[in-house]
């Protein structure tokens, strides 16, 4: 053997005795981590900020709790969170960057526009999504599911508030009704079967005045409003929108003679009603999510919030125990997926299903009785409850209510 030879054969087996150790005496790898993936695509900025930002940081709570104590069955949640701005076209940019992460099981789009744009291809991709409250997905039973209860029922149930409340007052006859909302799909969702059940029960809703988002002066639509002789006005928009409507029908001496009731996304504590307490003092609030101290009283809420956050649980927004459940929704649906088919063959389909099988899910209080969610219904709830303005607090002037199925009631879908 030459020397070339014998240094080469010297080599390779050095080589040998070096790597031969290392492969029969390794650790094996370490297993990887099973996760899924929430997309939340929030406008964090923008007109809707003022409570979706506060939804999502519960949310946030809600999803690190669960990851904390080692997830659903050993899954933690990866949550990507985008800041949409209120904006179609990023909100379908956004969905179409993370559609193909690691398994996209659910997408939390609280943007109507949005959402409709997506659907389509949401569908195709078997990922369920959550959006606010828009009466068309509860009529065309889909891919989508609702936070709360439609638009147009929770306008419904106000209507019937106002007939009770102008009888109480010893009134005759039925109130004259006026309505202000943004000039979009929002504000224009809840009179998709609100105008038809306003009519079947013989309420005179006036023509209704929609204003551009980010309005600063609301004197125009309030002075036609009064002067075609509403006693009630109902108002939508995000806060801090409803207080400055009513900031302005304060300047113009109509909060004693209208009564004003907000939509679902109005008076928050700790927003408007804190701007403008001498003009919010007196409004009414219906909600499908319990507000105000009631909210705060609630263990798993203070528990969450007293652990997360460093502020004093009374800064909390109106929306936080609500952002808490819908995270409660998740965690439960993902142990029904789970039972149903496994980790590994996890996916959208099957939290679809499972979502569907939350029928009767206890809140706690957060919502009225039981999860409405069923493979015939996507809003999480039938019931609402309403709140007056104290001293710059939301009290409950009611326990929760029935809301009636004024969705049923449009006749375009």
């Amino acid at each position: 053997m030459n020397r070339a030879k014998v240094v080469l054969f010297a080599v390779v087996v050095m080589s040998a005795l070096i790597v031969l150790p290392l492969v029969g005496c390794a650790p094996s790898a370490a297993p990887k981590e099973k996760y899924v993936t929430f997309l939340s695509l929030s406008d964090l900025t923008g007109p809707g900020a003022g409570l979706v930002f506060p939804v999502v940081e519960a949310m946030n709570v809600g999803f690190e709790g669960i990851n904390a104590k080692g997830g659903v069955d050993g899954v933690k949640l990866n949550v990507i969170t985008v800041d949409t701005r209120y904006d179609t076209a990023r909100t379908t940019s956004a969905y179409k960057r993370y559609r193909t992460e690691h398994k996209v099981i659910y997408a939390f789009i609280p943007l109507t526009p949005g959402v409709k744009a997506l659907e389509p291809l949401m569908k195709a991709d078997k990922v369920p999504a959550m959006t606010p409250a828009d009466g068309e997905f509860q009529a065309k039973i889909g891919w989508v599911f609702l936070a709360a209860l439609p638009y147009q029922d929770g306008f419904a149930a106000s209507l019937d508030w106002m007939i009770q409340d102008w009888k109480a007052k010893g009134n005759p006859g039925m109130p004259t009704v006026g309505y202000m909302s943004w000039d979009s799909a929002y504000g224009r969702e809840a009179l998709r079967g609100g105008k038809e059940y306003a009519e079947k029960i013989g309420i005179k809703l006036l023509n209704p005045e929609f204003f551009p988002t980010g309005t600063a002066d609301h004197t125009v639509w309030l002075s036609r409003i009064n002067d075609s002789g509403a006693n009630y006005c109902f108002i939508g928009g995000v806060d801090p929108t409803q207080s400055l409507i009513l900031r302005d029908a304060y300047k113009l001496g109509l909060t004693k003679k209208i009564q004003f009731v907000s939509d679902f996304w109005g008076l928050d504590e700790n927003v408007g009603l804190k701007v403008h307490p001498e003009a919010t003092e007196g409004a009414v609030l219906v909600s499908p999510f319990v507000r105000g101290d009631e909210g705060r009283k609630i263990p798993y809420v203070a528990e969450a919030w007293n652990r997360h956050m460093k502020a004093p649980i009374s800064e909390s927004k109106a929306l936080f125990p609500g952002g808490l459940l819908l995270t409660r929704h998740v965690e439960q649906a993902l142990k029904t997926a789970f039972e149903d088919v496994g980790y590994d063959k996890m996916d959208g389909e099957a939290m679809y299903k499972a979502y569907q099988k939350l029928t009767g899910f206890d809140s706690e209080g957060v919502m009225g009785p039981g999860c409405a969610y069923s493979p015939t219904s996507r809003k999480s709830t039938e019931f609402v409850r309403f709140y007056r303005v104290q001293s710059g607090k939301t009290v409950s002037i009611t326990d929760w209510v029935k809301a009636p199925d004024a969705v049923s009631l449009y006749p375009n879908w």
